[in-house]
């Protein structure tokens, strides 16, 4: 750590503001959690046993803050466990905590240096609170996350399938491909089933599939990737989503705008049903007409598309209202 880094940490373990903030550095096997307050250090394992300890450590002491990296699968089993226990906390994007270690001039990698990072993090930055989803949405993103991964494997098949000369081979692709398919309606009807049995998700759904170019497949990772729809102003809802354009602009130099960031599985989830919609929406339909008239590219139309479902499906969800062409 450079001599500047090392001041900036001598003042934040100085102020007494930022004393009760709890980083937990999530693998997974263990879970390594550092207290500012006293500069402790502890390590639980990432399992029903260890969340319990964990647990009982944080009711002990209440700290203001905890903060934990997102980490895939890992990290939730402790978020499930903080949830039902009410403790609040805040779940973090990896690469601004990276970005931020990276400005203090922290060099070491290892389980203890993140948690230490990561609580620091919470006293300097004081991150908002991850509000938690219901047990519902939470199930309904792992079968989300389940058919993403047999949609991988059905056109890793399908591909291998066009090349195979063996007819055994092909026989066994086929098979593959069948008991795929077979899977994909499985999760289909395991979410359909979720969602009918959630009053607020069925009506969430509803509202977003009544938008024309919009599916069910496509409403359900809506609803599962950006559950805070309704709750944001237009801004908000684009740039969460990774669709509101990056200015570029220094001096006298102004480069072009770009987007970047935000959650680009959605944005990946809604460029399909953009193409869609510009030729059955008829409000989307005029909206990118006037961009390829006006000589845009036709991506950055089908962009500008884009941006126009997630800010429209925000409006209908926060006015709990379906689609209708008579209003805006």
């Amino acid at each position: 750590m450079t001599r500047m880094g090392s001041e900036k940490m001598r003042q934040f373990t100085t102020n007494p503001l930022m004393y009760k903030s709890v980083g937990i550095d999530v693998s997974k096997a263990s879970l390594d959690m550092h207290w500012l307050l006293d500069g402790t250090d502890h390590s639980f394992s990432n399992d029903d046993e260890g969340h319990a300890r964990l647990l009982a450590w944080l009711e002990q002491h209440r700290p203001d803050r905890i903060v934990f990296e997102a980490t895939g699968p890992y990290h939730r089993g402790l978020e499930s466990a903080l949830k039902r226990a009410g403790h609040s906390y805040a779940k973090l994007n990896p690469w601004q905590v990276r970005r931020f270690v990276d400005a203090i001039g922290q060099q070491a990698k290892t389980d203890r240096c993140d948690a230490i990072q990561l609580a620091r993090y919470a006293a300097l930055l004081q991150p908002e609170a991850t509000q938690p989803k219901s047990q519902a949405l939470d199930d309904l993103a792992e079968w989300l996350c389940a058919r993403r991964a047999l949609i991988k494997n059905q056109t890793a098949a399908l591909n291998r399938q066009k090349i195979l000369t063996i007819k055994a081979l092909k026989n066994q692709v086929a098979q593959r491909l069948q008991q795929i398919a077979e899977d994909i309606a499985a999760v289909d009807r395991a979410c359909r089933a979720l969602i009918v049995a959630d009053a607020k998700l069925k009506a969430k759904l509803e509202i977003l599939t009544s938008m024309p170019g919009i599916g069910e497949i496509t409403a359900i990772a809506m609803i599962v990737d950006m559950p805070e729809l309704g709750t944001l102003d237009a801004k908000q809802a684009a740039s969460l989503c990774g669709l509101a354009p990056v200015t570029r602009q220094s001096g006298q130099w102004k480069g072009k705008s770009f987007i970047a960031k935000g959650r680009s599985i959605l944005r990946r989830s809604l460029f399909m049903p953009a193409l869609v919609a510009v030729r059955f929406n008829p409000a989307l339909k005029r909206h990118y007409q006037r961009l390829i008239d006006a000589g845009k590219p036709p991506k950055l139309a089908i962009v500008a598309a884009m941006r126009k479902i997630i800010i429209t499906a925000n409006a209908l969800i926060r006015d709990q209202r379906k689609w209708s062409a008579e209003k805006p």
